[in-house]
């Protein structure tokens, strides 16, 4: 392939195309990267805050914009993709004003004169992410990233390719100087060359566990740092003395969030079955209020998938799942990449709904006998992103959180990123995190020097 194409998703018109980079343009990128870095790393933390701010005030500034061309190339609904640019200033904002501190000096007490770790920046990070959240994915990783005073290539999924670009733009009019923030148009087969060039010290990866086990192998054979965001299957836990019209409320909030194309959004709903009937009663009449159509109309709720092989894997998957024993209660209709939100009860281990990553609008529910068969059935995953607890006991709540091999747990409220907290999971959901001050040490140098007289 030559060029990438831009597919609006709910109409299947083409918007752009976009010619993959050769040989030369990748390697002048990376000679612009290494000469952007040299600057960059020794400009004081005030200096990179500010550029950071000012990409805040940007993002701001071009809201409808920016919203707008998230929309058109992968499909969410309008009032999703203005709530994703407003978080994405705020994650700049957060790291220009907190980045300083993560990053001071540590003392450690170890019988020296002086001993202490210093953090410092290690080159430059290739980013390899996913269409879901074509900027937030971006700006999660990169105010952290260039606040540590790395630089970054985007290698950004094809379809999106046009948000990629103007990520890229809004950085260098923010004042970022040339090589610290580039976008690259490539394919995967560019990625090991990119990888083995002394520059480029780190790979951070949001994808599939397909994606993700390609790339830390090539990570490897090259010695560089990687960090890896996979898939999640996160199980919505709902306990008998739980506020059942607000976890339904939340959970289908969570499941259909970005027409369920969401890594850490709540896939599998388990009830333990003393409120189990009105649990469902509550998600059925939560989920007709749903209306599925042109994410750019006011009233719609739910957009469509982001590509038709995604609709043909989910429609696979809700097939399979039926056939195994589960039970249709809701939706089940197709058109195209616009799938009607869909609801499926008696789901066991075993089904693809169960089992598998389901990325589209598909809740499926699932009947355990107590609490601690609850914890069991979350667990019985090969994932491990999130999860959440829904239960009146915050402290039995935060008991049975511990007890869930996730990298997050949530009480009584939706899963989501958040820039002051730590992000990632474990298990084939990946490793390393995001977010936070967890985050912001991902991609640095703790360099120990210790002095004596």
């Amino acid at each position: 392939m030559s060029v990438f194409q831009s597919i609006n998703p709910y109409s299947q018109a083409l918007i752009q195309e976009y010619p993959l980079m050769d040989t030369g343009k990748i390697n002048a990128a990376l000679e612009t990267a290494a000469n952007g870095y040299h600057i960059w790393r020794r400009m004081r933390f005030a200096e990179r805050a500010g550029v950071l701010l000012n990409a805040a005030k940007i993002l701001r500034a071009g809201k409808e914009k920016y919203a707008q061309l998230i929309t058109i190339e992968m499909g969410k609904v309008l009032p999703e993709s203005l709530g994703e640019v407003e978080k994405c200033a705020w994650v700049c904002e957060y790291y220009a004003e907190h980045g300083e501190t993560f990053l001071a000096d540590e003392q450690i007490i170890a019988g020296y004169q002086k001993s202490f770790v210093t953090y410092e920046p290690i080159g430059a990070v290739l980013a390899i992410m996913p269409w879901n959240f074509p900027f937030w994915q971006v700006f999660r990783y990169a105010a952290p990233t260039l606040m540590a005073g790395n630089v970054t290539l985007l290698k950004h999924a094809p379809n999106v390719s046009g948000c990629s670009l103007a990520i890229a733009e809004i950085f260098k009019a923010a004042g970022a100087p040339e090589g610290v923030f580039q976008s690259i148009i490539i394919d995967v087969d560019a990625v090991e060359k990119i990888l083995s060039t002394p520059i480029v010290q780190a790979v951070t990866l949001t994808g599939s566990e397909r994606a993700g086990t390609s790339v830390a192998a090539i990570a490897g054979r090259h010695v560089k740092k990687s960090l890896l965001e996979l898939g999640g299957s996160d199980a919505l836990i709902v306990l008998p003395d739980a506020d059942l019209q607000k976890a339904a409320t939340v959970a289908l909030q969570s499941r259909l969030l970005n027409a369920g194309q969401s890594c850490i959004g709540s896939k599998r709903f388990i009830v333990v079955k003393a409120v189990l009937d009105d649990f469902m009663q509550l998600l059925l009449n939560g989920i007709s209020q749903y209306r599925q159509g042109d994410p750019m109309e006011t009233g719609i709720t739910t957009g469509p998938l982001a590509r038709p092989d995604l609709a043909a894997n989910l429609s696979a998957q809700l097939t399979g799942s039926i056939k195994s024993g589960a039970k249709l209660e809701y939706g089940g209709r197709f058109d195209g990449c616009n799938v009607m939100p869909s609801l499926l009860m008696n789901v066991q281990p075993g089904m693809a709904a169960f089992d598998q990553e389901t990325f589209g609008p598909l809740a499926a529910v699932v009947a355990a006998n107590d609490e601690q068969h609850a914890i069991e059935l979350a667990n019985l995953s090969p994932y491990g992103l999130g999860g959440s607890v829904w239960t009146k006991d915050i402290d039995k709540g935060i008991s049975l959180a511990r007890q869930i091999t996730t990298g997050a747990v949530f009480i009584n409220s939706l899963v989501k990123s958040d820039p002051r907290l730590p992000f990632g999971g474990v298990k084939k959901s990946g490793y390393g995190r995001e977010l936070g001050r967890h985050g912001i040490l991902e991609f640095v140098n703790a360099k120990t020097i210790a002095a004596e007289l």
